[in-house]
């Protein structure tokens, strides 16, 4: 089995974002069921910090292009804790897409290459125009 490029520390980190994904589509499942809702965020934030360090992490919240996406997070996160799931959700889900909107273009090309449905990905990638084409964005790592 090949090795991972991931320290130990950032393993641990990806077991966190995946179990905040896990908890945000449980929660939607549940018809937005706001402690699902509020773990997963909280999972995937933690997971963010441990994988590329509190510092990057805070400069990439920080940062004046990406102020719009961070305040929209952080009111859809305080709206699902102040009991407005849906709202809430919808509104952190439109800060998600500012803040990472950049990284789907390398997801859509590490799912492009994806053993079995690797092709099928790749032929709905090349449907949607604009989406498979990856950007030189800043990413947070």
């Amino acid at each position: 089995m090949p090795t991972m490029w991931l320290s130990d520390t950032q393993k641990i980190g990806v077991a966190f974002c995946s179990g905040g994904g896990f908890f945000l589509i449980g929660g939607v499942m549940l018809f937005f069921d706001r402690a699902m809702l509020a773990m997963g965020n909280i999972l995937f934030l933690i997971g963010l910090t441990i994988i590329i360090g509190p510092q990057k992490t805070l400069l990439f919240f920080a940062r004046k292009q990406k102020a719009k996406g961070t305040a929209a997070f952080f009111l859809g996160l305080l709206l699902i804790l102040m009991r407005w799931a849906l709202i809430g959700f919808c509104v952190e889900l439109y800060g998600i897409i500012i803040l990472f909107g950049d990284f789907l273009g390398t997801i859509a090309s590490f799912a492009r290459n994806a053993p079995v449905i690797g092709p099928y990905i790749g032929m709905l990638i090349d449907r949607v125009p604009g989406f498979g084409a990856r950007r030189n964005a800043e990413l947070p790592v």
